[in-house]
């Protein structure tokens, strides 16, 4: 098996400041800049620049790995589009499981398929967070930079969203940090960046 690069290989921060404004971009409704600000609240200075770089970089291979090491899909999928413009309208497709799982994501110029009548399933409601996202960001800025964003949001952001609603607290607990260290074995961080003096 062929052995991956360490994460801060020819870079000049550690690979646990990389894999933490990764993670925070993708899990929670952060700019840029609030992640700029967080990391220099623990002296850590970078630009947002540096934190957007790294987030294009090592997104969507984290994603890929947070993607192959989850559960099989459901037996049950949902699809359902959205309407996303960029000065003309682009339909984003989501496809999910009955878990609500995201199995995919297509950002398309054309509607090839007439889409039916609206349903409440889990497709419909998987479209929230991206909403929520893309009002923080202020829209989202053209079709190849959205597509390759949405692809790593939703499964990092997935990754680490528990229904923590459903969850007594020590379970909840217990299974963050079950997520945690599996995502410290996809970034290839040794370990917890909190314990890191």
């Amino acid at each position: 098996m062929k052995k991956r690069k360490s994460l801060d290989h020819r870079h000049r921060f550690p690979a646990t400041i990389i894999s933490l404004a990764v993670r925070w971009y993708f899990r929670f409704q952060l700019s840029l800049r609030d992640i700029e600000e967080l990391l220099f609240e623990r002296s850590v200075v970078v630009s947002y620049g540096t934190i957007r770089r790294w987030c294009d970089k090592f997104g969507a291979g984290f994603a890929h790995r947070v993607k192959a090491a989850r559960r099989k899909p459901g037996h049950t999928w949902h699809l359902d589009e959205v309407f996303v413009t960029f000065g003309e309208p682009y339909l984003l497709w989501r496809a999910v499981d009955q878990h609500g799982a995201e199995l995919d994501i297509l950002l398309q110029k054309h509607a090839f398929v007439t889409a039916a009548a609206r349903v409440n399933n889990r497709a419909e409601n998987s479209h929230q967070p991206t909403r929520e996202r893309e009002r923080r960001m202020r829209g989202f800025r053209g079709p190849k930079r959205t597509q390759d964003f949405l692809s790593s949001f939703g499964l990092i952001r997935q990754h680490f969203a528990l229904k923590r609603r459903l969850l007594r607290a020590s379970l909840y607990r217990k299974q963050l940090a079950s997520r945690l260290a599996a995502w410290r074995e996809f970034t290839g961080i040794a370990q917890n960046p909190s314990t890191v003096s």
